[in-house]
């Protein structure tokens, strides 16, 4: 098996590697690259712990080759946060409104919400409980969660 050389844009900077084709993206951004708020879960796409947005879109990195974001743009949650100190409206509206226990779902859960509100800038309540329908979290109850995004909601401004 033949390594690839890959070129990804993860969090605005721009990373070349040379990766073996099975390396998976949950991975290569984990162990390759120190992003580990990538959380990985399951391992099968179930539970929404690494989700990444690529291009914009959330996937599950760990149902994806590192070679297929080969030229693409990805976000991790790291890329949120404008700097230390300086949390995006969504990861504020989470401190605020205790949208996390353990944190091991936040990261995944942040990025579902990052463009649910940008498409959808008044949710409601139902719309957000949907939004969510594909990451799992074992702690919270989930009400604190969907409080925060809608206080993030309230906050957040998409050009509208």
């Amino acid at each position: 098996m033949s390594d690839h050389t890959i070129s990804i844009t993860v969090n605005g900077k721009t990373e070349e590697h040379t990766i073996e084709p099975r390396l998976l993206l949950s991975d290569f951004l984990r162990h390759q690259l120190g992003l580990t708020g990538t959380h990985v879960g399951c391992e099968h796409g179930v539970c929404g712990a690494c989700t990444v947005l690529f291009d914009g879109q959330p996937v599950r990195s760990c149902l994806m080759f590192a070679v297929q974001a080969n030229g693409h743009e990805i976000m991790t949650v790291e890329g949120l946060a404008k700097s230390m100190g300086n949390l995006h409206p969504l990861q504020q509206a989470f401190w605020e409104a205790h949208g996390l226990q353990c944190g091991f779902c936040t990261p995944g859960i942040l990025l579902t919400l990052l463009p649910f509100l940008a498409e959808n800038p008044r949710p409601t309540e139902a719309e957000v409980r949907e939004a969510l329908s594909g990451n799992l979290c074992r702690c919270t109850g989930y009400q604190h969660i969907v409080d925060a995004a809608l206080l993030a909601a309230s906050r957040m401004e998409f050009g509208n």
